[in-house]
């Protein structure tokens, strides 16, 4: 059966029943079921979303975002905070809307090119002179426009860019029928001449589906992590460690992954490109939703770097009151005992944060009981502010380190929590620039990776030759020597522990 349907999909896929000189507005199929139909209260629903939303620094270049499309009693908000990562009155000639078919497959992508998008809103425009030479000039877009019929992840994002923006810029519609890492590619290679600083690309996907509240707040932290690497290979890999997991209910990682590799191929080259999360939430969060199954939601920009940031900093600059200590401690404890009694997320109040540890710092939460490690994971990419890093590296340490089962909380109440502040990487090509006791190191070669934080060595009294060797036998997955051969960074660290006396 299954076999059929999918012939059946590909005759519908090669049969393009509109002309090209046929003009057809395609008309909203989302309005009354994801979004409010009438005009006025969709209005009025729209502008709180973008009251509420988390916002972002007024200062991003932002090239592309990736927005959730759920209904927006669910997923508005963390759309919202996507979209307003980009200011109002942006000079921005096209958005290309591009999204992931839910309703029908076929082994390429394709592009609205006979009409405008039409909402309770009014109508977006659609950059046709584009749509048509996307088609022309690139067999992987020549699939029908029937597929944009009754999908909704892109007309669920058009009211909310229709209300945003202070001057609607016309709009390119993609769909992506195919799951083919092959034909994807092709799609990011036709779509290269468009990717300027003048359009935006909005990536249209939901994250996990239909996994219990905990378990989703791991996966999307996990997929999310791949992404924000820049590396498709290190997405597809983290995507496939979520597979691997059997998380019971996990249908997707993220529904619209196609569309999401999509983007990474685009950014992939261009070194002045960094992907930032913004903001996350799922299902489970909403006073509509229920813990048991979710679906989770991101909000991620794809930023120019800032030329200007200084690039070298030292942990020497770097120092906190005994209060925003006390402060980390906190967040990284209270997230874990909310996870672990209520079954839900701790909700940080952002503006009690002060700005030290709104920084950009990479973090390792380390537990132990009795002295005894009982779970270490963290981040050392510094694309997220440091309370941040620390809330996700607590929760994954205490339910995610795959050496120990999840904590209990009879446990809970007997570990001990130390949080590793550590500062940016620097790539290095000769071992005699490791510093053992002030220095971590991260090995990569290829797909695989690893790192050790600065006081391992010193706790096991290392070398520096058997600090590189642990780390890229047991962190990266390499042989004893394959640091030899691998890319080498170092970076700072500094270690607070927590006083419960």
């Amino acid at each position: 059966m299954r076999r059929l349907l999918l012939v059946l999909l590909s005759i519908i896929g090669v049969m393009d029943i509109y002309s090209q000189n046929k003009s057809t507005d395609r008309q909203p199929v989302a309005a009354g079921r994801f979004y409010e139909a009438d005009k006025e209260t969709l209005t009025r629903d729209i502008e709180e979303l973008f009251v509420d939303c988390k916002k972002s620094p007024g200062t991003w270049k932002v090239r592309a975002i990736i927005s959730p499309h759920a209904g927006y009693i669910f997923s508005g908000k963390i759309a919202a905070s996507a979209i307003s990562s980009v200011p109002k009155n942006a000079d921005i000639s096209n958005i290309f809307i591009i999204g992931s078919s839910h309703v029908m497959a076929f082994d390429g992508a394709s592009v609205y090119y006979v009409g405008d998008y039409i909402t309770p809103l009014g109508k977006a425009e659609v950059n046709m002179e584009i749509a048509n030479k996307l088609r022309n000039d690139n067999r992987v877009f020549s699939f029908p426009v029937t597929s944009h019929l009754q999908e909704h992840s892109l007309e669920v994002q058009i009211p909310l860019i229709q209300y945003y923006f202070t001057k609607m810029p016309k709009i390119v519609p993609i769909i992506i029928g195919t799951n083919n890492a092959s034909t994807i590619k092709q799609i990011a290679d036709a779509l290269k001449p468009y990717f300027t600083p003048q359009n935006l690309f909005l990536i249209s996907s939901d994250f996990s589906h239909y996994p219990t509240y905990k378990d989703a707040v791991y996966v999307d932290n996990n997929t999310a992590e791949g992404i924000v690497t820049g590396d498709p290979q290190a997405f597809l890999t983290a995507m496939k460690n979520n597979s691997s997991k059997n998380y019971p209910g996990l249908v997707t990682s993220m529904c619209g992954w196609a569309s999401g590799l999509t983007i990474m191929h685009l950014a992939e080259n261009d070194k002045n490109l960094e992907f930032k999360r913004i903001d996350y939430c799922n299902s489970g969060d909403t006073q509509y939703g229920d813990k048991d199954q979710v679906v989770g939601y991101h909000a991620i920009a794809l930023i120019e770097k800032d030329q200007n940031e200084e690039q070298e900093s030292s942990m020497e600059d770097l120092s906190f009151t005994k209060s925003e200590k006390e402060q980390l401690f906190s967040i990284a404890r209270n997230s874990i005992r909310t996870m672990l009694y209520d079954n839900k997320r701790y909700q940080i109040d952002e503006k009690k944060i002060p700005e030290t540890l709104k920084k950009q710092y990479g973090a390792f939460v380390t537990l132990k009981i009795d002295g005894k490690l009982r779970g270490c994971i963290g981040r050392f990419l510094s694309t997220d502010p440091l309370y941040d890093v620390v809330q996700a590296s607590a929760l994954s340490s205490a339910f995610e380190d795959h050496r120990f089962y999840p904590l209990t909380k009879e446990e809970y109440e007997k570990v001990d929590v130390e949080i590793t502040i550590l500062g940016p990487m620097k790539k290095i090509s000769n071992i005699n620039e490791i510093k053992l006791g002030k220095h971590g190191i991260y090995i990569k070669k290829d797909f695989r990776a690893g790192t050790m934080l600065p006081q391992v060595a010193i706790e096991n009294n290392w070398t520096v030759e058997q600090f590189l060797g642990y780390t890229s036998r047991d962190k990266a997955g390499l042989d004893w020597d394959g640091w030899k051969n691998a890319e080498l960074f170092i970076y700072e660290g500094m270690v607070i522990e927590e006083n419960r006396k």
